[in-house]
């Protein structure tokens, strides 16, 4: 297998040739796509978005009849329902693992190892395709997932984008947010956080274009989600609200609840 990487910003790539990560880094996107059977696209959303596009117009003559695309985006209706506009060999691919960090120097090479990988067939996908996405996904030691775009983006919203908006979410209401003055109390607080706020924002210390493509890309499953979190909010409000104060058994009932559900879920 040889591989070929082609970036905007030609810096990790080189690097990782330096480090026999890949084989070659191709100086242009069309030299990368020269002669390539399968075409991987490791990019926010939008920019799988735009490089589709590409592909379906002034770059369809650098793809071979042959070549087969796909993707590692964490939203997949929009992405695989362009590649079926543009009539291309695609399946979407979401593998379920990555960090808060991105770019060549956070890899890790165990990543995917036993993770899900979810693949959806596009419209004009063949056999040969399916078999170079499932080699792929064996190479970096994941389990194959074949979902529905719709459901797998509606999975993906509650589990993976729900939370990461709720993580910037977190660090508006507490130091503010874009174009607001810092909150007074921020640094106080600051200065006292630990694990507890380290962990509550891990997702928002990612790199905002890939926050913004997936929030745009998967709006409205996204929105159904937040609606459920607002009203569960507003029911947590109306017991901290009470009138002589909360119900100390109705909060630890919650509580409760809310570990045995996690616990549940980590025996299966």
């Amino acid at each position: 297998m040889h591989v070929t990487a082609w970036s905007r910003n030609p810096g990790p790539v080189k690097k990782a040739v330096e480090e026999s990560a890949v084989d070659e880094a191709a100086a242009t996107l069309e030299e990368a796509l020269r002669g390539a059977e399968l075409v991987v696209l490791a990019a926010p959303p939008l920019t799988c978005l735009d490089l589709l596009a590409q592909f379906g117009g002034p770059l369809r003559v650098s793809l071979s009849e042959d070549c087969t695309i796909t993707d590692v985006a964490s939203s997949k209706a929009r992405i695989v329902g362009l590649a079926d506009e543009l009539k291309l060999p695609f399946i979407g691919g979401h593998p379920m693992a990555g960090r808060e960090v991105g770019g060549y120097a956070a890899s890790l090479p165990d990543l995917f190892v036993g993770r899900p990988w979810v693949t959806v067939l596009g419209q004009y996908a063949r056999l040969c395709d399916g078999e170079r996405i499932g080699e792929l996904i064996d190479a970096c030691g994941a389990i194959q997932v074949p979902m529905d775009a719709a459901a797998h983006d509606h999975a993906v919203a509650a589990i993976s984008h729900m939370p990461l908006l709720v993580s910037a979410a977190i660090v508006e209401a507490v130091a503010g947010g874009p174009g607001e003055e810092e909150r007074p109390d921020w640094r106080a607080a600051e200065v006292l956080s630990a694990t507890g706020w380290a962990g509550m924002t891990r997702l928002a210390r990612g790199e905002p274009a890939m926050g913004a493509g997936i929030a745009a890309t998967n709006s409205a499953a996204l929105a159904s989600r937040l609606r459920d979190l607002r009203s569960v909010i507003d029911s947590w409000l109306a017991e901290l609200e009470r009138d002589g104060g909360p119900d100390v058994n109705a909060l630890l009932a919650r509580f409760d609840s809310a570990r045995q559900r996690l616990i549940e879920s980590d025996r299966q």
